[in-house]
Order: structure tokens, then sequence, then C-alpha cells
């Protein structure tokens, strides 16, 4: 029987709109312009139906094309994503600005999707050499990098995915016990991070991290200066 507030609760999903999104994950993850075969094969489709898509998604500005016939994410993405967690972005941004430049390592604000943590807001330090890019959108799944460690010891047990290893499950304790999480070689090659968790009230644990391939200060150094910019963003939107 239909509800009132939304229809038919077991309605299928729409296949169209599911394509679309999906589109849009592509070109999130792709970090490059795609062509529109490979977008096509990518999402298993014909040609045809990932340039009506493509065509539906440029009207609406959420994908545009290079000189070369290329897509790629659109400005009107930008705008939709500042509007997710808004305050959460607005309090954030200066801490993790600080934490860059002082640091000299990219730092970024991570959340959580489901069973995947999804890069929110980033910052490259200013007169670093060379910086790690992490852009918004990145997402990678929540048992692997030290945003996702630091995000599920945070959480009780009963809210982790279900494939949790039992050496995974030992480095969240460790995580939980000393207040910050680790990774190296984990997300991207050759890569480290550094991460604590972002706990708010009425929300979804979060987490704050730092990515870089080599640092002048330590692990524990760095975790502490991360924890300081949780306490700051906490204090600003619980009170």
């Amino acid at each position: 029987m239909p509800n009132k507030a939304g229809g038919d609760s077991a309605a299928p999903a729409s296949q169209t709109l599911s394509r679309g999104i999906r589109i849009l994950e592509i070109l999130a993850d792709a970090r490059e312009p795609l062509s529109i075969d490979e977008i096509a094969r990518r999402l298993g489709v014909h040609r045809s139906v990932g340039y009506r898509l493509l065509r539906t998604l440029e009207d609406h500005g959420l994908v545009t094309r290079d000189s070369s016939g290329r897509m790629q994410l659109g400005a009107r993405m930008a705008a939709l994503a500042a509007g997710v967690a808004h305050d959460l972005q607005a309090e954030a941004l200066p801490e993790l600005t600080a934490v860059a430049n002082e640091l000299g390592t990219t730092c970024f604000l991570v959340v959580l999707d489901h069973d995947e943590c999804i890069t929110l807001v980033s910052v490259e330090p200013r007169h670093a050499v060379a910086s790690v890019a992490q852009r918004p959108g990145t997402r990678h799944p929540v048992t692997i990098g030290a945003p996702g460690k630091a995000i599920l010891s945070a959480l009780p047990r009963v809210e982790w995915p279900q494939d949790v290893s039992e050496s995974l499950s030992d480095e969240v304790r460790h995580a939980a016990a000393r207040g910050f999480a680790t990774s190296h070689d984990e997300v991207i090659p050759s890569l480290r991070s550094v991460s604590v968790p972002l706990s708010l009230r009425g929300r979804r644990t979060a987490a704050i991290a730092v990515v870089y391939v080599a640092s002048a200060y330590e692990p524990e150094e760095i975790a502490a200066r991360l924890q300081r910019s949780a306490g700051m963003i906490r204090q600003a939107l619980d009170g």
C-alpha cells in the first residue's frame, strides 16, 4: 500500500538516476577528464546511452567538456558540495589551513558515508615545495587508511562493517587507546597518514587527517596538533 509521505516504499529504484549518479562517481574517481566512450565502458552501457546521460548532466552544469570533448565534473558540483555539512566545513577550514601550513602537509576532513570515507574538504600547505593532493569527493573503504581507523575507533563495534579482520580490529583498538590512527602505503602507495576522530553531537563520526610522503614530525606530534584542531572544531559546533 503506498504511503502518503513518499509513495510506494517498495517501488524499484530509478535505473536512469542511478546511472547518472554513477557517472558522477566515475568522473570523481578518475581524477582526469574521460571520453564518452570511456565513461560508457566503465558504466557498462552503450555509447548512445552514456551520451544521453552525459548531455542531461551537462545541461544541469554537473559535468562539462574540455576542448577535446572529454568530460569532467562541472562547477555546479562544487556548489552542491559546499552545501554539504556547510557549518562543519566552515568551522573546519581555518583549522585545516593552520595545520597544513604549520606541518607542511595536506590536511583534510573526512566524513563517513555508509562503509566509506569521503573527503569533504582538503587544504594543501601554502609554501611546501611538493604536497600531496587529496581532492574533495575522494572515497575509500572505512576499513583502510588512517581516517577510516580513526572513525572506527570512535564507533561501537556493532556499527563496524562485517568484514573487519582481527588484525584491523587490533589496530582500531590500539588507535582508540592512544587517540589517533596511522597508515602507510594503504590507500595510495608510498603515502603516510595520521588521523584523529572528530565526534560531534547529533552527527556521524568524522575525522581530520594529514597525508604526506615524509615529515619532520613524529606521528605523535602530528596527532597532538590534529587533536587540538578537533577540539576547536568541536567547541565551535557543540558549544
